[in-house]
């Protein structure tokens, strides 16, 4: 597989990770809202009431944006070689798995996108790691650097949703 297209991969590994959390999330939050709220530290509760009240469409509405974002940056890396800021959205993609896996371990039940950030976001990421770094297309210590950048994302992602609740009722 050419690094073009494992770098392109990142779209449909993002969107089929995303696709589990926007089918699941609605009807898992109503399902499960008081077991959580039941377990979670006070400090909270408050944060965790505002997400609680997201539709699927809602949801979908911050990952439509979030993927409005990924197609430009995923294009310079496949097709022009400019690695950072997609290698950015990976660090923190590749972070986000164990987000996910701590949250079903600290819950003791599944939670949405769990069961693609394991066999899908983490043996993708995994592996386009090993290749961008044994290419010489990325350091390690591009890598590391990459975090703090790609928490740039987490504004978008918030945007993302305020925006669905807003426009999608």
């Amino acid at each position: 597989m050419t690094t073009s297209t494992l770098v392109w991969l990142f779209i449909v590994a993002f969107m089929l990770h995303d696709l589990e959390e926007i089918i699941w999330v609605e009807v898992w939050i109503k399902k499960n809202r008081n077991h959580v709220i039941r377990v979670v530290p006070t400090r909270l509760k408050k944060q965790l009431e505002k997400m609680f009240n997201i539709t699927s469409g809602q949801f979908a509405f911050a990952v439509l944006l979030e993927f409005i974002i990924f197609i430009p940056f995923t294009f310079l890396a496949a097709e022009q070689g400019k690695f950072f800021i997609f290698l950015s959205f990976n660090t923190l993609f590749l972070i986000h798995v164990f987000t996910h896996v701590g949250q079903s371990i600290y819950l003791k039940m599944y939670t949405p996108g769990v069961v693609s950030a394991v066999i899908i976001t983490l043996p993708y990421s995994l592996y386009l790691f090993y290749r961008l770094i044994s290419e010489g297309l990325v350091t390690w210590g591009e890598v590391l650097l990459s975090i703090p950048v790609g928490l740039m994302l987490l504004p978008i992602v918030l945007l993302g949703h305020e925006l669905g609740r807003r426009f999608v009722k």
